[in-house]
């Protein structure tokens, strides 16, 4: 975890819940109120839920965004959402670029890229998804894959909204496989390597998530890494005492890594 770069925990839940399922943005949201949570907490329900989540996180720290947007702020574009119409239901965030969008629906880097752009237009923040595939993996092409993932998914400049990376290995997506550690530390610090290069300034302080079967048991790990600035969590944040336990666990890494920076 990096010091003075707050962290994020965000809760994918991809095509589930119901309106019933509010109850647990609801318990999500007394849970971080009642433990003053210092870092950033975000779900990121169905779109049909949206609106309402975000009336219930109106008076709390908890903030609400959305899975992905279409690149035209309107049109004949039947079935799809715009950024503004997401915003306009109380979204901040949006996730983009996810592999189960560039493989389901074959949305390649400069696709990501259009919509990156429309959600900083719309004033939402993007949360753009790299990874590889268990194929690049084990070919040894990770940092060759996501260095063209960042070159073309991302816009040349930001004029408002400053991106959040999300790096979320493919083959680690709900398999219960991970990284090692050392991995993990060489990939972050490369990708943060190539934010600098392109972003002198915002580069410092954008954030860089883990993403890809973060549970309790090893959120610790992953967080105690330099360039890891949060999780983004899948299958673990629809159960929000999983999830509220994650975000506690991330909050005390990052309250201990604060601590001992002062000390020195």
């Amino acid at each position: 975890m990096k010091v003075g770069i707050r962290p994020l925990v965000v809760g994918n839940w991809k095509m589930h819940g119901l309106r019933l399922s509010l109850e647990r943005i609801q318990k999500i949201v007394e849970g971080i109120r009642r433990n003053s949570c210092c870092i950033d907490v975000a779900i990121c329900p169905p779109a049909t839920l949206i609106y309402e989540s975000s009336r219930l996180c109106k008076t709390s720290s908890v903030i609400i965004g959305a899975q992905d947007c279409h690149i035209a702020e309107y049109g004949p574009y039947t079935g799809d959402i715009s950024a503004n119409m997401l915003a306009d239901c109380g979204a901040n965030f949006v996730i983009l670029g996810h592999s189960e969008r560039r493989i389901g629906h074959r949305e390649d880097s400069y696709v990501v890229q259009s919509k990156v752009k429309s959600a900083c237009n719309a004033g939402l923040y993007p949360i753009v998804c790299i990874g590889e595939t268990d194929e690049e993996y084990r070919s040894g092409r990770t940092f060759e894959v996501l260095q063209k993932q960042l070159d073309c998914s991302l816009p040349s400049e930001f004029k408002s909204s400053v991106p959040v990376i999300a790096y979320e290995p493919i083959w680690a997506i709900g398999t219960g496989r991970v990284p090692a550690v050392v991995d993990l530390e060489k990939i972050h610090s490369f990708v943060r390597r190539i934010l600098l290069d392109r972003f002198p300034e915002e580069g410092q302080k954008m954030r860089i998530l883990y993403g890809g079967s973060v549970d309790v048991a090893n959120a610790e790990d992953f967080s105690l890494i330099e360039n890891i600035d949060g999780l983004l969590v899948g299958g673990a944040s629809l159960q929000h005492e999983l999830f509220l336990k994650i975000v506690e666990i991330v909050e005390r890494v990052y309250v201990d890594s604060c601590l001992e920076d002062t000390s020195l």
